[in-house]
């Protein structure tokens, strides 16, 4: 994190606004702390101490002759093999610190040859002094946040917002058409926030920025999707199995004591699976489960645990664990809405009283196409010539949903009126929590007027594939991945002062999935086959072909009893109604819906709910659309 004023102008207490910088952020990094000051430019940095446990790791870091500087977050994987090729040209080399790889290796290569060479997870910022240039750069996939506030007399840049907002003399306003977005896909896309001035930098982008002000972001990586046809089965599964080696290999290199979650998935039980083989040492497992059998996959986990002798630990939720909602609101400072947050900040607190890194399976539904929205996108393709049909028969069928509401009539709308949009892009419209027609009757009148098309619809036309699954693989690698569940995982574990590491998002992994021919990724109704083949020789069969139940929280039956009157109480209460965001009659018709079991609102009731508590803790209480 740090500052930047233009200009040559610059605060006289520089280093008291960095001091409250880190302070803010000390959950991120509790073991050591810096700051650097140069003239106008101060960096600042927490440090979660993981490779380089001696002082020589401290940061902000310098160079040799203290003229570039650099405060980082994230791993390096690859950083022995990088230095071994700086030392050879001739950079000095003090402690085992990973950070000292970036620095260097933009001494050497420039910003863009540096990071085309780095392997892992990220975000930095580069002082360079010489030129008096700032960089911010961010890792390819999105796996750690940055974000950043510019006018025309500062920049300031963080991790976490909150950060920022340590800044008094910014100006801040509810960025309503955000809102809206979030409100579609249950997060804020890139770059929005929440903040009409305060922006995410994207994933695979770099910003510099001169001391007067002149700023540019470039992207320096995109993934590319280019079946390789010429391979067997068998095959591939050999180099799936190699590559997922690979990448668990690199990710228990560390100082400290390494576990991993596993939920009784395919993802996280192939991770351990990996990692049990390449210790020496029986390795930690973590899961999290639930007194509804419906959500609870803890016999799945137990059957892995046993399989490879893992020490296991677990932990069970219960409704009054929502009580935590408002300090997990804080933590994720934006608008966000997967209720699994819950279950992954209450995991990783769990983890870190025995260990201070844990892998995870993330990323392999992403990678593999494990997820049914796939499934049904090939299936969608015979209704594409009765296209016209389908949208005539999309407003019958809202008539429908609007007065016999059931599960079943809303799914029916919703599919019948995604046919106004281009295949590859008709899922985006499937998962969305609040659809247009939702809105149509939630919405204020005021609030109305602050929507227009999501930044994700630019992905959806730029998703360069021949098969509709890879174009949808693309886009949830641009969109859902970065913005939602990489966003969860970050921010719920860094909360907890741990840091998790996905092997399945490898970037050589992923760009190797990204060449696997959509019909091996999904075959019939079966989505991830060759990831799931590929591991028949290390895993039970019961894990791998059981039905998917992803990782969510009971809701729905929580919102119906014990948290009903809560839930009451929150959205309609006067300072929520005063926002002019929504109907007091559509909240109470959303209210009614679900209590009833007519229709199952327990997602989009904890969006709302999310919402209001964000508006409490982050804005004027009393604010209301402008």
């Amino acid at each position: 994190m740090g500052k930047m004023s233009f200009e040559g102008g610059f605060s006289a207490d520089l280093r008291g606004e960095l001091e409250a910088m880190n302070q803010c952020l000390q959950h991120r990094g509790p073991d050591d702390r810096g700051i650097y000051v140069d003239g106008p430019v101060g960096l600042a940095q927490t440090r979660l101490s993981i490779i380089d446990l001696s002082p020589t790791g401290h940061q902000p870091m310098g160079n040799e002759d203290g003229t570039i500087w650099i405060v980082f977050n994230g791993e390096i994987y690859n950083f022995q093999v990088l230095r071994e090729e700086l030392e050879r040209s001739g950079h000095r080399f003090v402690g085992t610190s990973d950070t000292q790889v970036i620095i260097h290796g933009y001494e050497e290569w420039g910003i863009e040859g540096c990071l085309q060479r780095l392997r892992g997870m990220f975000a930095f910022a580069i002082w360079d002094g010489r030129k008096r240039l700032l960089i911010l750069a961010r890792d390819r996939l999105g796996k750690k946040p940055l974000k950043y506030y510019v006018d025309q007399h500062k920049i300031i840049f963080a991790s976490e917002l909150k950060a920022i907002l340590t800044d008094r003399s910014i100006a801040t306003s509810v960025d309503y058409d955000a809102i809206d977005f979030y409100l579609t896909h249950q997060y804020v896309p890139t770059p929005y926030t929440g903040f009409k001035e305060i922006r995410k930098l994207p994933a695979a982008h770099y910003l510099t920025c001169s001391e007067k002000g002149q700023m540019q972001i470039h992207e320096y990586w995109d993934l590319r999707y280019k079946p390789d046809h010429g391979k067997s089965p068998e095959e591939w599964h050999h180099l799936i199995l190699q590559h997922l080696d690979e990448a668990v290999r690199l990710r228990m290199l560390a100082d400290v004591p390494v576990g991993a979650f596993l939920s009784g998935g395919v993802d996280s039980s192939a991770v351990v699976s990996s990692m049990a083989r390449q210790s020496a040492q029986p390795i930690r497992t973590f899961s999290v489960g639930f007194s509804d059998q419906q959500f609870d996959e803890l016999p799945f986990a137990r059957m892995v645990a046993k399989q490879y002798g893992t020490d296991h630990t677990e932990l069970i939720l219960e409704p009054d664990e929502m009580d935590m909602l408002p300090k997990l609101v804080y933590h994720f400072e934006e608008p966000y809405a997967d209720s699994s947050a819950l279950a992954t900040y209450l995991i990783s607190e769990a983890t870190r009283r025995y260990v201070t890194v844990a892998l995870n399976g993330d990323g392999g539904d992403e990678a593999f196409a494990g997820y049914s929205k796939y499934i049904w996108l090939q299936r969608s393709r015979p209704y594409d010539v009765l296209r016209p049909l389908m949208q005539l028969a999309s407003f019958p069928a809202q008539l429908i949903y609007d007065r016999f509401p059931t599960d079943r009539s809303r799914r029916n709308a919703i599919f019948l009126e995604s046919y106004r949009h281009p295949r590859r892009g008709r899922f985006t419209y499937w998962q969305a929590y609040f659809s247009s027609m939702e809105k149509s009757w939630l919405y204020h009148p005021q609030f109305v007027q602050h929507r227009k098309e999501s930044p994700v619809w630019n992905f959806v036309r730029s998703a360069a594939a021949d098969e509709v699954i890879d174009q949808a693989l693309y886009i949830d690698a641009k969109t859902y991945l970065p913005d939602d569940l990489l966003v969860k995982v970050d921010i719920a574990s860094m909360a907890a002062s741990l840091e998790a590491r996905s092997p399945l998002l490898d970037q050589c992994l992923v760009e190797f999935a990204a060449t696997i021919p959509v019909n091996l990724k999904v075959k019939g109704s079966e989505g991830k086959a060759i990831f799931k083949e590929a591991l028949l020789s290390r895993l039970p069969r019961e894990v791998m072909y059981r039905k998917k139940r992803g990782f969510s929280i009971p809701v729905d039956r929580w919102f119906r009893e014990s948290r009903a009157e809560w839930a009451r109480e929150i959205l309609l209460d006067p300072r929520s109604l005063k926002r002019n965001l929504f109907r007091a009659e559509g909240l109470e018709r959303l209210l009614r819906e679900h209590q009833t079991g007519k229709v199952r609102h327990g997602n989009r009731i904890w969006a709302l709910i999310v919402l209001e508590l964000w508006f409490r803790q982050f804005t004027d209480v009393h604010a209301t659309v402008a």
